[in-house]
């Protein structure tokens, strides 16, 4: 934890030019004068091997500090300095190959921050806190970067409160004068809150559920789509409870995007429901974007658009 968005780098290679360096950003202030100017970095051993792969074509020794550490034959290091355009260099001198010094003493540990920034910044989002970072690289960056925006994305919504102890918003009779469906097809026992936005439904899994019979009599687990369709139901109940007269409607899908199952459900679960309107409902085409719970983890969730229809 920090108080604003801070980096330390530590890299280390078995090179005797930059055997270990660090580098510290306290503040993005001091982006532009301290980190910025900080140029990539590359052995004169791994360009060829670069070069092979389709990388560093817009390397030059103006914008990259090359380090000839490793003495190769000449011949050998004449056909990477003609390949780069650089002047040759005499095989038995090592050392940087640059005529241009370096900016700070521990450049290469300053780009490494260059780097992580860039990175850091596919999360999306402005990081409050402090990363400490050993031998980082791209790869290992990215990685991070994708684990902290699928830990937000999941955090996004916070899980509801249930308290069984409250009254419902509806109870199972008022659910069942809204839906039509019934035994063993309703999967809503009761609503917990709902605003005109969003809507927080119940649903108790006993080991009495139909679906078990045969989902799987040794091993009983809530079928993905059933879950899919208490949320559906769930949002009905939205819906449903906009409008004047809502007995005599009924909503039907029209559409299922984004899926996700994420953890089983069995006997002995309590699922929360979190339905909420993606956007007004327009010419009676309702979208909708649901979330199911069990305790604080999300266990499924969808995107899907449902059709509210007079026919009664």
């Amino acid at each position: 934890p920090d108080d604003s968005f801070c980096i330390n780098s530590f890299i280390e290679f078995d090179s005797k030019y930059i055997p270990n360096q660090s580098a510290t950003m306290d503040s993005v202030t001091d982006f532009q004068t301290e980190i910025a100017p900080s140029r990539t970095f590359v052995f004169v051993r791994e360009i060829q091997k670069l070069r092979e792969a389709g990388l560093i074509k817009g390397g030059s020794l103006e914008n990259a500090i090359v380090i000839y550490e490793r003495e190769l034959p000449q011949d050998e290091l004449d056909v990477i300095a003609d390949e780069l355009k650089v002047p040759r260099q005499n095989a038995k001198e090592l050392g940087y190959l640059n005529s241009r010094k370096l900016v700070f003493p521990n450049e290469p540990a300053r780009h490494k921050l260059l780097d992580i920034i860039g990175d850091m910044a596919l999360i999306g989002k402005p990081i409050k806190g402090r990363l400490i970072a050993y031998r980082p690289g791209h790869k290992i960056n990215n990685n991070l970067a994708r684990l902290i925006r699928k830990d937000i994305k999941l955090n996004e919504v916070q899980p509801p409160v249930y308290d069984p102890s409250l009254e419902p918003v509806m109870d199972n009779i008022r659910i069942r004068e809204l839906l039509p469906h019934r035994y063993p097809f309703l999967m809503v026992d009761k609503i917990i809150q709902m605003t005109d936005k969003y809507i927080v439904g119940v649903k108790n899994i006993t080991s009495n559920e139909p679906f078990f019979t045969g989902h799987f009599p040794q091993e009983p687990v809530m079928p993905g789509v059933l879950q899919i369709e208490a949320m559906a139901q769930t949002g009905g109940l939205l819906v449903l409870s906009g409008l004047d007269d809502p007995e005599k409607y009924s909503t039907y899908f029209l559409k299922i995007d984004n899926v996700k199952f994420r953890h089983k459900v069995v006997p002995g679960d309590t699922i929360i429901f979190r339905v909420e309107l993606s956007s007004e409902m327009r010419r009676g085409i309702a979208t909708m974007r649901g979330l199911a719970f069990i305790g604080d983890k999300v266990i499924s969730e969808a995107d899907f658009t449902a059709q509210i229809v007079k026919n009664k």
